[in-house]
C-alpha cells in the first residue's frame, strides 16, 4: 500500500535529482521509470562541460547501463521515445550557487515546474580533500537547498544522508537528529574559512598538486576527528545536515540516512552494484 501511494504521488511530477550518475541515483531513476512512467519529467543534474555533454553522460553511464535492461525489454522499441520525453540531462554542479547552471532560459524553466528536489549528490570517499568534501557534502547540499527554495512549485526535498552522522556516540541513537543537535556549537562557516586558508597556505609553498591533495585529506581527518567523527566523509556529511535543518525554512525536508548501500534484492532484478570497495 506505501508503494501504490508513493508511485501515484510521483504521477505528473516534475523532478530534480542530483548525483545523478552515482549508483543509488541510477537505482531510484530506473524505479521511477519503471513504476511510474507517467512522471512528467526528471531533470538529471550532471557534470558536464554543457547540456550536449551532459546528454552523452546521461546514455553513456545511466541508460546504457545492465540495470535498464528490464525497462528497456519491457518498452521496446518505443523505449528511447520514453527516455527522451521523460528525461532531460542538465550539465551543472552541486558546488556553486544555482548549481552552476549556466543556461539562463533551462534555469528559469526548472525553477518554474520542479516539485521534488532529491539530493543524492555527494562524495563518499572517507578521506576525501578536506576542502572538495565541503564544497560537494556541506555546502553543496545548502545551495541545493537555495536552488529549491527559489521554486514556485516544490513540495518536497529529499535529502540522502548516511546513518553514520551520528559520528562517535554510543548506545541507542534515535532518528530525531538530537546527535546533532548537541553538536550545533560547531562554526561550519569556520571550517570553510580554515580549508580555504589552509589550501591557500600550500598553494603559496609552490609544491607539487599531489602533496597539496594529500595534506588536504590529512587535513579533513584531522578536523573529523578533533570534532569527534571518524572520518571526513560522515563529519561533512552531519555539517551538512546541520545547514539544511538551519535554513530550510518553510520547505518540506526529508532526511533519509541509509546505513550501507548494497546491490539490487529484487527489482530490476537481483546483485546489480557498481563502484564495489573492498
Amino acid at each position: 500500500m506505501e508503494l501504490d501511494n508513493a508511485v501515484k504521488f510521483l504521477q505528473g511530477k516534475t523532478i530534480l535529482i542530483t548525483g545523478a550518475t552515482g549508483f543509488l541515483a541510477k537505482v531510484f531513476i530506473e524505479k521511477i521509470l519503471r513504476l511510474q512512467p507517467n512522471v512528467n519529467k526528471l531533470y538529471l543534474l550532471v557534470r558536464a562541460s554543457n547540456n550536449k555533454s551532459a546528454t552523452q553522460r546521461l546514455y553513456d553511464k545511466i541508460i546504457s547501463t545492465e540495470l535498464f535492461k528490464i525497462l528497456r525489454n519491457n518498452w521496446g522499441s518505443k523505449f528511447d521515445a520514453l527516455i527522451s520525453s521523460r528525461v532531460k540531462a542538465v550539465a551543472g554542479d552541486i558546488s556553486f550557487e544555482n548549481l552552476g547552471l549556466n543556461d539562463s532560459e533551462l534555469r528559469e524553466e526548472m525553477r518554474k515546474k520542479i516539485q521534488i528536489i532529491v539530493n543524492v549528490a555527494a562524495s563518499t570517499n572517507f578521506g576525501e580533500r578536506y576542502d572538495d568534501a565541503l564544497g560537494i557534502n556541506t555546502f553543496g547540499a545548502l545551495n541545493v537547498l537555495n536552488f529549491g527554495k527559489k521554486c514556485d512549485e516544490v513540495k518536497l526535498f529529499l535529502h540522502v544522508s548516511t546513518a553514520y552522522v551520528c559520528g562517535e556516540e554510543t548506545g541507542i541513537i534515535l532518528e530525531k537528529g538530537e546527535n546533532l543537535k548537541r553538536r550545533n556549537n560547531i562554526n561550519i562557516f569556520e571550517e570553510k574559512r580554515l580549508a580555504e586558508e589552509q589550501l591557500s597556505q600550500l598553494q603559496n609553498q609552490c609544491i607539487p598538486d599531489t602533496a597539496i591533495t594529500s595534506s588536504m585529506k590529512e587535513f579533513g581527518l584531522e578536523r573529523a576527528k578533533m570534532n569527534g567523527w571518524p572520518n571526513t566523509y560522515v563529519f561533512t556529511k552531519a555539517m551538512g545536515e546541520m545547514l539544511l535543518e538551519k535554513f530550510k525554512g518553510d520547505l518540506p525536508l526529508v532526511i533519509i540516512r541509509p546505513t550501507i548501500i548494497a546491490s539490487t534484492y529484487k527489482q530490476p532484478f537481483p546483485g546489480w552494484i557498481e563502484g564495489v570497495r573492498y
